[in-house]
């Protein structure tokens, strides 16, 4: 194996990742109430929604050590690539950073870049099938970077959840101003910044509505839909999750989509009912 593709546990691997062996996954953490749930193979997503509905307290994300990043640099690949949630919202980027550092310090130079994917969730899953595409193809180092590197800067994410008082609570809500209150049932349209930051960019009355404006704003944004993966990312609402994939269909073709149920910390902010698109 020349490659090998590491990402943090915020970003969702498919079964055919797992499988394949260029993917490796490096586990996020949450405290709640004094206790660290690791977001790994042994994460329960029922029990930890049920617990965070039940604390007053905020869950608090803690990203990989650096020493956690240096291990996974480690063997035979001679090429390894590291895609991490955006540096704005959380310090996975920076750990990646020093643990190839370390990496460097202990056993010498090794062909190693960190992606900042300005970015979550299924906008991760995607930047790591690129840098495998472009592995596929030939590609050398530079060239993989540098193309992956105008991905995520073409990448748009758009998201809508039943609530935002996780998001809020973390202080991930910082720029936003038009909340308003839940008692009118409006649903805020949300997106992200070329730098990662989350902002809102519309609203509507009811998930539905608000769904149904994400859309048109998704579609709007596709440009050489039929050279590109929409990504959708979902909390227990699949359903839900390929009526947006249908609908933005109707509107852009687009070369393949992937939906997935959001396994770990990603579900933290998602919460039942939540629905983010990237493409």
């Amino acid at each position: 194996m020349n490659y090998k593709i590491v990402v943090d546990s915020c970003g969702e691997l498919t079964e055919e990742m797992k499988q394949s062996g260029y993917f490796e996954s490096v586990a996020m953490s949450i405290e709640l109430e004094g206790s660290t749930i690791v977001d790994d193979e042994t994460f329960d997503q029922a029990d930890f929604l049920k617990r965070i509905a039940a604390s007053g307290e905020c869950p608090k994300s803690s990203c990989p050590s650096p020493e956690r990043y240096m291990e996974s640099y480690a063997g035979e690949a001679e090429r390894v690539y590291v895609v991490t949630l955006a540096a704005e919202l959380s310090g996975s980027y920076n750990s990646a950073v020093l643990g190839k550092n370390l990496y460097e310090e202990e056993y010498g130079k090794k062909q190693i870049h960190i992606f900042n994917s300005k970015s979550a969730s299924v906008g991760e899953t995607l930047i790591a099938l690129k840098i495998q595409e472009c592995e596929e193809a030939g590609m050398t180092f530079e060239e993989v970077i540098q193309t992956v590197e105008e991905y995520i800067e073409s990448q748009k994410l758009y998201f809508v959840l039943e609530t935002l008082e996780t998001l809020k609570k973390n202080g991930r809500l910082k720029g936003v101003k038009a909340l308003v209150a839940s008692a009118l049932n409006i649903k805020p349209v949300m997106g992200a910044t070329p730098e990662g930051t989350i902002y809102q960019i519309g609203q509507a009355r009811g998930i539905k509505k608000a769904l149904a404006k994400m859309t048109e704003m998704a579609a709007e944004g596709i440009q050489c839909g039929e050279n590109k993966i929409l990504g959708i990312a979902h909390c227990n609402c699949r359903e839900r999750a390929e009526a947006v994939a249908e609908m933005i269909k109707e509107k852009k073709k687009v070369k393949d989509v992937i939906i997935s149920n959001t396994a770990g910390i990603s579900s933290m902010y998602a919460n039942d009912g939540g629905i983010i698109v990237v493409i």
